[in-house]
């Protein structure tokens, strides 16, 4: 395992995005092609969603596995073998809850909140997009009904 002075490390982290990472364009290209129209980055709700598709009040977050934590009992341990643990641990802890309470807010303001991992997407965006499609048709459904 190479080490990375704490310069390098810097320097890598810097180049980190949190807007239109290749996840996210992944899917919003699924998405466009498949004639969804959407909000990217949408700052007015909670957690400033990564795509809305206000139409339907569906939220999607394209969340990274490492700082939100996907099978945090597994990458817990690994994080504390590594250097600046404490740092770490607590960063992405706090990325969790602040998810968390988030989907709280928007859920309570009645908006449906999908979450995909960043593998999931490159792996199968077609089943991303099932996911979002059938959310699609229970909120058409929840319309109908409402009449």
């Amino acid at each position: 395992m190479d080490v990375l002075t704490k310069e390098q490390r810097h320097k890598a982290m810097s180049h980190i995005k949190s807007k239109d990472t290749s996840i996210e364009l992944a899917l919003r290209k699924e998405l466009w092609s498949k004639g969804y129209r959407y909000r990217k980055n949408y700052k007015a709700l909670p957690g400033t969603p990564d795509i809305v598709l206000t139409k339907y009040k569906i939220v999607i977050f394209c969340d990274g596995e490492l700082f939100h934590g996907k099978d945090w009992e597994v990458l817990r341990p690994r994080l504390l073998k590594g250097s600046n643990p404490e740092y770490w641990i607590k960063k992405i802890e706090r990325n969790m809850e602040r998810d968390r309470e988030n989907d709280k807010k928007l859920l309570f303001m009645g908006w449906t909140v999908i979450h995909f991992w960043g593998n999931d997407i490159l792996k199968n965006p077609e089943r991303c997009i099932k996911v979002i499609e059938e959310a699609i048709f229970d909120d058409m459904i929840k319309k109908v009904t409402e009449l």
